[in-house]
């Protein structure tokens, strides 16, 4: 009979503390999703949504699952188990699921565009797509466009994963996701995330990355495209 090699699941630490990144080692192109981002909780989860979630879920202190196409972000009940006890149990029951080849999350299926959707909508979400969403993946997390009130100005995104409920996310919300959005669109007068509330800040990884996008010089406004055909901006905001 053969045998299953083993899955490597190496870790990362994340700006929040009970939050750890697992990012496991993948065939070449192989993804755990086909681009969407899932975030699951142990309250009211649904174990038929994903049988990674539900093992994960089995373990004593796993309070939330943030799934990505190529890592797993697990959140540690604050009053759980510590990591030094967690973290190998997650490890385990990530390279299980992988070795059994069963799909990370049920019915996945790629993220759809709306393609009629708001000209400043579309160049926000390019932003956040180019500018934002990377950095906030490599702590674990994802920024997710909610709505745009035109009107005010305010942007509502959502924080998953690491930064959902981070000590660190409105350090993350208001210095660097707002300062980047509102460099490159200038309709966005602020950014708010959905359900959130001010909190302590302090994270260094965050700092430095928010000291070094800040450091670059404004230059010019992008041009952004759809269908290859460019975006048409409304008049910039006047104060």
């Amino acid at each position: 009979m053969r045998r299953t090699p083993p899955v490597l699941v190496l870790t990362e630490q994340t700006p929040n503390p009970d939050a750890l990144k697992f990012i496991p080692e993948l065939a070449p192109g192989a993804r755990l999703t086909e681009g969407a981002t899932y975030a699951l909780a142990r309250s009211g989860f649904d174990a038929a949504r994903s049988t990674l979630a539900a093992a994960l879920f089995g373990l004593a202190g796993v309070e939330r699952v943030f799934v990505a196409p190529g890592f797993v972000t697990v959140t540690r009940a604050a009053a759980g188990p510590p990591w030094s006890a967690l973290r190998y149990a997650v490890i385990a029951a990530i390279a299980e699921h992988l070795a059994s080849g069963a799909p990370a999350i049920a019915d996945d299926s790629p993220p759809v565009e709306d393609a009629g959707q708001d000209p400043i909508e579309e160049e926000i979400r390019q932003v956040l797509g180019l500018h934002v969403r990377p950095g906030v993946a490599r702590d674990g997390g994802d920024v997710l466009f909610e709505r745009f009130d035109a009107d005010t100005g305010v942007l509502w995104i959502r924080m998953q994963g690491a930064c959902g409920g981070c000590p660190s996310s409105r350090l993350t919300l208001k210095s660097g996701i707002e300062q980047i959005v509102r460099r490159y669109v200038p309709e966005v007068a602020r950014v708010e995330e959905i359900g959130g509330a001010p909190a302590p800040a302090g994270a260094s990884r965050l700092r430095r990355w928010i000291e070094g996008f800040g450091g670059r010089g404004a230059g010019a406004r992008p041009v952004f495209t759809h269908g290859g055909r460019e975006i048409p901006r409304r008049p910039e905001r006047t104060p």
